[in-house]
């Protein structure tokens, strides 16, 4: 029998080897996409949106089964699924090969998602797993460093390269949490109630309670759908804008990809020792708290993508691409903290799930016309859009945090 290990060292872990691979795919991937595949803005974004898709309509199936039968199995079949699409992307360099990858790594990913929380917090308690979040940002931030540096070598070489490489470590997490990673607080449902949908739809239907009895949770999950259609925008077309809209020095015959990934590097370094002096000062139970450091977080984001649209220095667009991520490196532990304060252990995956859902529900929805500003008004004015696409977010902030409980 192989021992397990204890269960906040297997979520590092688990954060940190994802951090790693993922950094190293997608050092590479946008430009694979760029200047290996030839997509267009429109399609950069579709690619997203049907990943986002799968997602939306996988995410809550998927959080009511590890609610139901295990979130240890859940996380070990994501990940070993989520490697496949990677791989698959690399070695077939066709838009519709890249949309049949983002199908099958989204929906590996809808088995972690949300059960990977629920299962740490099921482990080492609530309050604990707050802080354990922001800890895990920090060792994946370092361990992206490496990945970073990595991706960027080998893409130098060819581009598909951490691509392939990365699939096959994502899948062989997967292999190593099925030798290490424990689940003792955990209580599955009997055996005679597994076989019913209708356990599941009870499940969904206590989490849908849920969000209807906490106010705040249901502003919560609004915010998570603005965000989504902000993010969609300019995680596809960011890469896009600085490589065709700027030229580049040639120092030291630098590849695009080593001017992403210094980009990358910089914002990683500087957000490890933000979070820190953050996850110091900031109680992660406390609903106002977090909510009145999240409002400066997406204002500082929504002026600086603007910025971003709007730069026509290089250097200029460089320190505003560098500011924009790091304060969106803060916002994501503390909003997955915000999402789970008070939940029901019961309902916890299914409700985190439905986080995520909201969020990809956004991206969805707000993706493809912002892919079709970047066709007909070009790149600069989509990134202008989707900056501007934050405001409503401060509005609900504001609300949720003067109406609602701390």
């Amino acid at each position: 029998m192989l021992r397990k290990w204890d269960a906040y060292a297997v979520y590092l872990g688990m954060e940190g080897g994802a951090s790693l691979w993922f950094a190293m795919i997608f050092a590479a991937n946008l430009i694979y996409q760029v200047n290996t595949v030839g997509l267009g803005p429109l399609q950069l974004v579709l690619v997203g949106t049907v990943l986002e898709g799968t997602v939306l309509l996988c995410e809550v199936p998927t959080g009511i089964v590890a609610d139901v039968f295990s979130r240890r199995l859940s996380v070990i079949v994501g990940y070993l699924i989520m490697g496949l699409g990677f791989v698959l992307e690399g070695l077939v360099p066709r838009f519709e090969a890249v949309l049949l990858a983002q199908v099958i790594w989204g929906f590996g990913y809808t088995f972690t998602s949300g059960a990977t929380q629920a299962w740490l917090a099921d482990e080492i308690g609530e309050s604990r797993a707050g802080q354990a979040f922001l800890r895990s940002t920090q060792v994946g931030q370092l361990a992206s460093v490496a990945g970073l540096v990595l991706g960027a070598a080998l893409g130098s070489m060819q581009i598909n390269l951490p691509i392939l490489l990365g699939g096959l470590g994502i899948s062989l997490i997967g292999v190593w949490l099925v030798a290490v990673m424990p689940e003792t607080g955990f209580k599955p449902k009997p055996r005679e109630a597994r076989s019913t949908f209708q356990q599941m739809a009870a499940t969904l239907r206590d989490g849908l309670a849920m969000v209807r009895r906490r106010p705040a949770l249901s502003t919560v999950l609004v915010i998570g759908a603005v965000y989504g259609t902000f993010s969609e925008g300019y995680d596809r077309l960011w890469t896009a804008h600085f490589l065709q809209n700027f030229t580049l020095p040639d120092w030291g015959h630098a590849q695009p990809i080593a001017w992403t990934t210094a980009i990358r590097v910089a914002t990683l370094l500087l957000s490890t020792l933000l979070i820190e002096a953050v996850r110091r000062r900031i109680d992660t139970d406390n609903h106002r708290a977090v909510a009145r450091v999240l409002f400066v977080i997406y204002a500082l984001l929504g002026a600086a993508v603007v910025g971003i649209g709007l730069a026509g220095n290089l250097f200029a667009v460089i320190a505003l691409l560098i500011g924009a991520a790091l304060v969106r490196q803060l916002s994501e532990p503390l909003y997955m903290a915000w999402v789970n304060q008070r939940l029901d252990p019961a309902v916890r995956a299914t409700v985190l799930s439905m986080s995520g859902q909201a969020n990809a529900l956004g991206q969805v929805a707000g993706g493809p016309v912002v892919g079709m500003i970047g066709d007909v008004w070009g790149v600069r004015a989509a990134l202008t859009v989707t900056g501007l696409l934050l405001t409503p977010v401060l509005g609900l902030i504001r609300f949720t945090s003067e109406r609602h409980e701390s």
